[in-house]
């Protein structure tokens, strides 16, 4: 009787003892299981941390420049290296090596000597001219080691080109309004000082003196109206416009004035209707034929003509035939107070701003301006406005 339950007893050891073995395996395994989990969790978290933060610094306008202890590239966002147009592999090198720019290389000597925010500002060497200004910072760890540099990189080539502009604008006024006021204050000044008493003499100085301040006037006037143009502060009154009938009111103003020169006024528009402001295109349409007339040949011919260009678009020429423009006038001619013959465009009267006014207004009618010409074939001006 008892070997038999010596040898129970010893089957139910052995068999509670497999049942342990084996939930302690299963215990195991579920807590192997479970770290395997959680270290996937924190890798994923960690990955999904790292896919925000490049995301992040690749929407920001600013390029960002981050590099290491030994001032190797340790990353930079989409910005930076569309500033500078660089492969997308550049962790690991050097500033220099990827850009080419010593003066980075100085800019980051002096802000780990001074360890402090450095601005500075950076002309890149190309064709186009580029400027940017760079922020500098050194990275600190918590003991106070020099860590890493941050550098951040701000586009300042359309602000320098408004400055510019802003310049060259001041500059052209100024010379503009500097000559007829000479000339009105010069033959002031000569009237007082006893002219007056000659009728003839004072006669023709007074045209003189109306002359130049009817120019004054008309540079004002267009000032006023380019300032109003670009501002976006003048609203377009649309409306249904017949352009043959508007081209046959600007013909019958100037009508004289081609007279004077021998000209013919040939209106070869169809009946087209455009979705514009009728006083504004009258401005842009009297601003081209009134040059044609000026600048074409005497005896000569200047035609306005049109078609439809495509599905909503209208596209009105103005053409002379005079001397025409050189190539490398042709972009130039609508830029404010461009003249290709100086001298002769203020003989005539004009401010240097009537084709600048044309493109502003035509844009602001959502259309195009362009001008084609070969020297001694006369010059066409084209314009788009959209349809009825």
């Amino acid at each position: 009787m008892w070997p038999v339950l010596f040898i129970i007893a010893l089957a139910a050891l052995a068999g509670l003892h497999f049942w342990w073995r084996a939930k302690f395996r299963a215990q195991q395994e579920q807590r192997v299981a479970e770290i395997e989990a959680s270290r996937q969790r924190q890798q994923q978290t960690s990955i999904d941390a790292q896919a925000q933060q490049k995301i992040l610094f690749d929407s920001m306008l600013e390029g960002l420049l981050l590099l290491d202890r030994n001032r190797k590239i340790h990353l930079a966002n989409r910005a930076f290296k569309n500033l500078f147009n660089l492969k997308p592999e550049l962790r690991g090198k050097t500033v220099v090596e990827a850009l080419r720019l010593h003066e980075l290389d100085e800019l980051l000597l002096r802000v780990e000597a001074e360890k402090q925010v450095l601005d500075y500002e950076i002309r890149l060497p190309e064709l186009n001219e580029r400027w940017l200004r760079v922020n500098a910072a050194v990275i600190n760890n918590s003991a106070g080691e020099r860590e890493g540099t941050i550098l951040v990189f701000h586009d300042l080539t359309r602000l320098k080109q408004l400055e510019r502009q802003r310049e060259e604008f001041v500059a052209n006024v100024s010379h503009e309004l500097r000559t007829p006021l000479s000339l009105i204050k010069g033959y002031v000044e000569t009237l007082l000082d006893g002219a007056h008493a000659n009728p003839e003499v004072a006669g023709r100085f007074l045209k003189i003196i109306e002359r130049n301040a009817g120019r004054l006037d008309l540079l004002i006037q267009d000032l006023l109206t380019i300032s109003a143009l670009e501002s976006g502060a003048m609203k377009l009154n649309r409306q249904a416009v017949n352009l043959r009938a508007l081209a046959e009111r600007v013909f019958n103003d100037l009508q004289s004035k081609a007279e004077n020169k021998g000209m013919k006024l040939v209106c070869d528009l169809p009946e087209l209707t455009a979705n514009g402001d009728p006083h504004r295109l009258d401005q842009v349409l009297a601003n081209l034929v009134d040059n044609a007339i000026k600048y074409g040949r005497a005896n000569g011919t200047v035609a306005v003509s049109g078609k439809t260009v495509d599905a909503g678009l209208i596209e009105i020429s103005v053409r002379d035939d005079g001397p025409g423009i050189p190539p490398e006038a042709l972009e130039r001619v609508f830029e404010r107070f461009y003249r290709v013959d100086k001298a002769r465009s203020r003989d005539q009267g004009g401010t240097g701003l009537g084709l600048s006014i044309v493109k502003h207004i035509v844009q602001a009618h959502g259309g195009e301006v362009r001008a084609e010409s070969e020297p001694g074939r006369g010059a066409t001006f084209f314009f788009t406005l959209p349809a009825v």
